[in-house]
């Protein structure tokens, strides 16, 4: 079966987690990725989080999934001419290196443009290309902070936290990457041009914080840390069952308070005591304090069948471990298992999105060993010989 991108060819010069996941999301949709690491050593994502074995690390085996593995030092002029080359046949190519960094390496978007013209080029960076604070590094912890994500994430009480895990924004912007490159994409069909896609870290976590932004630029309002509860809404919380297990209740509006208080609770007078929002904003701890004493006086399973019996949105809040048990997952094939480099069965998160007619797929595990499709490309796609291949290798290009 085809997929919806089959014929783009995708270069990843990047590393860790975000531009590198903009090349993912292309592969699992049918491009052809060429993942681009430093001879010897390999990415910096082999090495990153849990490893099953040296220099293959889980994160690794998910996010180098359907790309073939080349290694090239950038930091040689021969590295950066047969980078050029690659360049010169590609869609797309996705960095993630400080700004100037790959003019530095003259593999900047004006040098390889003029050679392809239809090349798009993927940059994301900490501070983006422009800006006073530009040349800055970063991870996805200092992309929160600037974001104003973290601020909000936590108990007043405590310090800010990250919200989930430190690489949400990672990913959040290898998402707005991998969306600004097919924009790109298309219109270069109407132009003939290809285009520079600057995304900075920080930028998609700023991009959904819903009505902060023009709220405070209205009010003056700055939102603070109410721990799990929800700004503007109530109740939109975490609740704590008797067995122990957290419950995800979310009344975003008077319709779905009446179904919690009169059908799934049977206490008419709660919802007429609290028949509006504002009233259930005013007094958010007397409300959330009667929800969670009819939360915790039943087990999770129990709750749970009369929230969705009066069609009250509501959840179990899943571990890693309930993930696996959840059978809503498993119809939609949210967690996968992928054949890893040694045969063992590596799990990890499905396709998204689901494509009716050009379903993605997931052909394979990261790569075990950098440049194990060195030949196939150099040699294949460069036209290299075998002997070009080793001599470059023996001088540390490759």
């Amino acid at each position: 079966m085809s997929g919806a991108l089959d014929g783009l060819v995708a270069l990843d010069l990047a590393t860790y987690v975000a531009a590198p996941f903009c090349c993912t999301l292309l592969g699992e949709l049918g491009a052809d990725v060429i993942k681009v690491e430093q001879p010897g050593v390999g990415d910096d994502l082999r090495r990153l989080g849990h490893q099953p074995s040296p220099g293959i690390s889980y994160m690794w085996l998910v996010e180098g999934r359907n790309k073939k593995s080349i290694t090239c030092n950038l930091r040689e002029p021969e590295g950066q001419a047969l980078i050029a080359r690659l360049a010169a046949r590609a869609d797309i190519l996705a960095e993630n290196f400080r700004p100037g960094t790959m003019e530095k390496w003259n593999l900047g978007y004006d040098a390889l443009s003029a050679a392809n013209p239809r090349l798009v080029m993927v940059r994301i960076s900490a501070f983006g290309q422009t800006g006073p604070s530009r040349g800055r590094p970063g991870f996805g912890r200092i992309a929160g902070a600037v974001s104003g994500v973290s601020y909000i994430s936590g108990y007043p009480d405590r310090p800010p936290v990250s919200p989930g895990t430190p690489t949400i924004p990672d990913y959040l912007a290898g998402v707005m990457g991998a969306f600004g490159a097919l924009a790109a994409i298309e219109s270069r069909h109407g132009t003939g041009l290809g285009q520079v896609v600057d995304v900075a870290l920080y930028e998609p976590m700023l991009r959904m914080l819903d009505e902060m932004i023009p709220l405070h630029a209205a009010l003056g309002k700055i939102r603070e840390r109410i721990g799990s509860g929800t700004e503007y809404v109530v109740p939109h919380d975490h609740y704590r069952a008797r067995d122990g297990s957290w419950i995800a209740i979310a009344c975003t509006n008077d319709r779905m308070f009446e179904r919690l208080a009169v059908e799934a609770m049977g206490r008419p007078e709660l919802h007429a005591e609290f028949s509006s929002m504002d009233e259930r904003l005013r007094r958010r701890e007397d409300l959330d304090a009667r929800v969670q004493d009819w939360v915790g006086s039943f087990a999770a399973d129990e709750v749970l069948a009369r929230l969705d019996a009066a069609s009250v949105p509501c959840s179990r809040v899943n571990s890693v471990q309930d993930l696996f048990a959840d059978p809503q997952l498993r119809a939609r094939e949210n967690l996968i298992p992928v054949p890893g480099p040694g045969g063992e069965t590596i799990w990890m998160p499905g396709i998204v999105p689901k494509l009716s007619l050009t379903p993605g797929r997931v052909t394979s595990a990261g790569p075990a060993t950098p440049g194990t499709h060195n030949e196939e490309i150099y040699c294949g796609r460069l036209g290299l010989s075998r002997e070009d291949l080793a001599a470059l290798a023996r001088r540390g290009v490759v």
